[in-house]
């Protein structure tokens, strides 16, 4: 949801007698500015000219109705919505508002910079470049923000071994499947994943390993064409500690980034995950 904001906190005069569209806008209104930290939101304006109830709806719905649920905190809503909008990669005005109100709701510029690079695994280098070109942009107009580049030292040790631990503790029995499908056709492949995905990018430790996997089932759901990926990072979310209501949050939260169709192929996965696991 764009954030270029708004200069009459009014609501449309419309409106004024649906007590409970009123209720939304506010509360929305009041949570676009604790993100954007701008008294006076500029979707409303942006939008006055040519279609000003669908900035109504970005505030009551995107923000009053869903953001402010209560299933998921600020920080891991903006981490989920920064990975998702990375990933997609058509949204680069939106992209770097939610980079911004990722840093104004307590995720660190180093921990945005790992979200981005996290999205290379799911979304292609194009994607995640392009994240950092927005990310810089963001740092360099912010006082608050060291213009130092992030850098981590690499992990130690055979970065396979490496690779094998890290996907054993995430995804578990899932994502072994996931490499053993591949042995017979694409075994380079199935060493990629492990090397690369897990022993490269996962291991970093600039991120942990809840906000990875709440990145990673936000991006493979947004993106729509990654259902088997989508029902092992759910499995692998679960395994790290993350709870059931969080899943349904964070694909809940894909509706107003990805659309509907996203989010209800979303939770038809989340249905078949949980159905596995409450037989196991």
């Amino acid at each position: 949801m764009n954030n270029a904001e708004h200069t009459n906190d009014a609501p449309d005069a419309r409106h004024a007698a649906d007590g409970a569209t009123d209720e939304r806008y506010e509360r929305g209104l009041a949570l676009l500015r604790t993100v954007g930290r701008q008294e006076h939101p500029a979707v409303l304006d942006s939008l006055a000219d040519i279609a000003p109830d669908l900035g109504r709806m970005t505030v009551a719905f995107g923000y009053g109705d869903v953001l402010s649920r209560p299933g998921l905190t600020l920080r891991q809503r903006q981490i989920a919505t920064v990975g998702a909008l990375a990933a997609m990669g058509n949204a680069a005005p939106q992209l770097r508002f939610h980079i911004d109100g990722a840093l104004n709701v307590g995720v660190s510029p180093a921990e945005v910079v790992e979200i981005l690079i996290h999205t290379a695994v799911y979304a292609g280098f194009p994607a995640a470049l392009n994240g950092i070109a927005a990310a810089r942009e963001v740092f360099e107009r912010r006082p608050d923000v060291a213009a130092t580049p992030v850098d981590t030292e690499p992990a130690p040790g055979d970065r396979h071994e490496r690779g094998l631990a890290k996907l054993a503790e995430v995804d578990g029995h899932a994502g072994d499947q996931v490499v053993a499908s591949l042995r017979d056709i694409a075994p380079d492949l199935a060493r990629y994943i492990i090397d690369f995905a897990f022993g490269d990018v996962y291991a970093r430790a600039g991120l942990d390993l809840k906000s990875r996997e709440l990145a990673s089932v936000a991006m493979c759901t947004a993106l729509g064409t990654a259902a088997p990926q989508l029902r092992v990072h759910i499995h692998g979310l679960l395994n790290v500690g993350g709870t059931r209501e969080e899943v349904v949050e964070v694909i809940t939260q894909m509706a107003g980034y990805a659309g509907f169709p996203a989010a209800l192929n979303g939770i038809a996965a989340a249905r078949e995950v949980f159905a596995e696991r409450a037989e196991n």
